[in-house]
């Protein structure tokens, strides 16, 4: 039987991202918990074979193109996505991207295209969302972050701080649009094999190092998110807003990691 605090029967949820990865995962874990969804994508063609999964899970889906770099382009899927259901419940604020280089070699045109990603068109994208949310006094906002977005990591600097910025965004938004009814949190998944990251996890030497650091020792597996993504979208977390909620396997604990525990001096 279904606990009723986590059954999304009836509604829509908006999964921004979704030609592959994460964005993926979480647009299945909404629709097994009843969510009817709205997928989006720079091409819409690279989403068909994605709806065709969706629908045969039983739930009803439509493919919208996105470019989150374009103010227009966001405008237009928020109309398109009112008028294909009517409402929008939840989005999810998944589009992003990354490129990895060393502070010192991190280009004017690196650095735009990574906070314009992340940063802008999540801002945007919640932006003219939650004005479709407001009239009906309801709203489940989850913004996509990182273990980034609390930790610094070298080679990760315009993604640290874009992924820092969804944190404060999200507590701003949350302020903002809480007498309304809308919840705004951050969901933020620490080191996760994914299409950008793909090449770190086929070194060996990197993955027993990360591992090493992570108390649960593994690295996260997609599914892992699901429970977080459907409690945030759900009533389950109807008192819950301006939070991150950190899916990381404990990497964020900062534990000291030796061989030999060092021995504790006595104290007389």
């Amino acid at each position: 039987m279904t606990n009723p605090l986590f059954d999304l029967t009836g509604q829509v949820a908006l999964v921004t991202g979704t030609s592959r990865g994460l964005g993926q995962y979480f647009a299945r874990a909404l629709a097994r918990a009843g969510a009817d969804l709205i997928l989006t994508s720079r091409r819409k063609d690279d989403l068909l074979p994605f709806i065709d999964e969706i629908e045969a899970l039983g739930r009803r889906a439509i493919p919208l193109e996105l470019d989150v770099r374009q103010q227009h382009s966001i405008e237009a899927m928020a109309e398109a996505a009112e008028a294909s259901f009517g409402r929008i419940d939840i989005l999810v604020n998944n589009a992003g991207c990354n490129v990895r280089k060393p502070a010192l070699d991190v280009t004017w045109d690196d650095w735009n295209l990574i906070l314009d990603t992340n940063l802008r068109g999540s801002f945007f994208v919640a932006q003219q969302i939650a004005k479709r949310m407001v009239p009906h006094g309801y709203g489940r906002i989850v913004n996509i972050g990182s273990v980034t977005s609390v930790f610094g990591y070298a080679g990760l600097a315009p993604y640290g701080a874009s992924r820092g910025g969804i944190r404060q965004l999200t507590m701003s938004l949350a302020d903002d649009w809480g007498k309304h009814g809308i919840t705004v949190n951050c969901l933020a998944p620490g080191w996760f094999e994914t299409a950008q990251n793909k090449v770190l996890y086929e070194n060996k030497e990197w993955v027993d190092y990360l591992v090493d650091r992570i108390p649960l020792k593994r690295p996260g597996a997609p599914h892992d998110l699901d429970g977080a993504i459907v409690f945030l979208a759900s009533e389950a977390s109807r008192y819950i807003t301006g939070q991150t909620l950190l899916v990381d396997g404990g990497i964020s604990t900062g534990s000291m990691r030796a061989t030999v525990a060092p021995k504790v001096p006595e104290i007389h």
